[in-house]
């Protein structure tokens, strides 16, 4: 049969790295045997799949053309051989879970108490990062849970759960001049021409565009950052409703009055892990409480 774990692997490796070489490091193997892989391939199927007349193989036409399915049946034996290892694994040596700096208030320290109960030994590290920057954690191994926003698309490399909801409100210092100026009432171009506090990742391209509005933005990466900006009168921004609403009655924060919209963005909140890695006993456990009490 052509078509093998490993031969799937050594194609899709050389059309990423670009040469025998490149691919054979890779795959921590000698270039000779990349490329009698490559070769015993194309004699298996009775089809030349790179071009060898320039300094590198390229891959040609019929390579293209099966480079998709090899893809896609690439993916399906990562997700068959976690299938596989998730039936013998047992309670993980340490669950770290990724948590985007808006929801640190959210109801999730609950189901790590009972977690606790039930696997005392289990060692639970919770890191608080911008959302980009949580779902980053979980895709390079860094973290094996992601507690986030639900994402504007879907990633097939994610398993989530929905586990909750959120209302993400626009505030402002009462005494910021825009709302002087524009007589309490606000519409869109307010927003679009008023300083924005945005929570987002260090990585300068990772913004939500949905919590995106005005041209001059200022970044953190931080909640409570965010929080004692705008309340310094230095902008605006979204955050949610159940932590500014203390804020908000302590006179240091009002919701924005808009005069042509509703101030509230409903969103999901989302329990986020990797297909390609094995969920453990203590993740598995977690996830599964966190959505019963959804």
């Amino acid at each position: 049969m052509a078509w093998s774990s490993d031969s799937v692997e050594v194609f899709l490796a050389v059309i990423d790295k670009g040469s025998f070489s490149a691919a054979a490091r890779a795959l921590g193997r000698v270039p000779s045997a990349v490329s009698m892989a490559i070769a015993n391939l194309e004699a298996e199927l009775d089809l030349p799949l790179f071009d060898r007349a320039g300094r590198e193989p390229r891959p040609n036409a019929a390579a293209r053309s099966l480079e998709p399915q090899a893809r896609l049946l690439a993916t399906q034996l990562r997700q068959l051989q976690v299938q596989a290892l998730s039936l013998t694994q047992g309670l993980e040596h340490r669950l770290t879970l990724a948590i985007a700096p808006e929801l640190l208030a959210a109801p999730w320290s609950a189901a790590l108490a009972t977690l606790a109960q039930e696997h005392p030994l289990l060692e639970v590290e919770v890191l608080a990062a911008p959302q980009a920057d949580a779902l980053e954690m979980l895709h390079t191994g860094r973290a094996q849970l992601a507690l986030v926003f639900e994402r504007p698309s879907l990633d097939g490399r994610e398993g989530f759960q929905e586990v909750s909801s959120e209302t993400m409100v626009a505030v402002i210092a009462p005494a910021h001049p825009v709302l002087a100026q524009a007589a309490g009432k606000l519409r869109e171009q307010h927003l679009i021409t008023t300083r924005q506090i945005v929570v987002a990742g260090r990585d300068l391209a990772t913004s939500d565009p949905r919590f995106v509005y005005a041209r001059d933005t200022w970044r953190t990466d931080n909640a409570l950052a965010a929080l004692s900006l705008i309340a310094a009168g230095l902008g605006w921004g979204w955050l949610p409703r159940n932590v500014v609403l203390p804020h908000i009655a302590a006179g240091a924060l009002v919701e924005i009055p808009f005069e042509n919209l509703s101030n509230g963005l409903d969103l999901w909140v989302d329990v986020v892990w990797s297909k390609e890695r094995p969920l453990g006993l203590g993740a598995s456990r977690f996830v599964d409480l966190m959505r019963r009490r959804g």
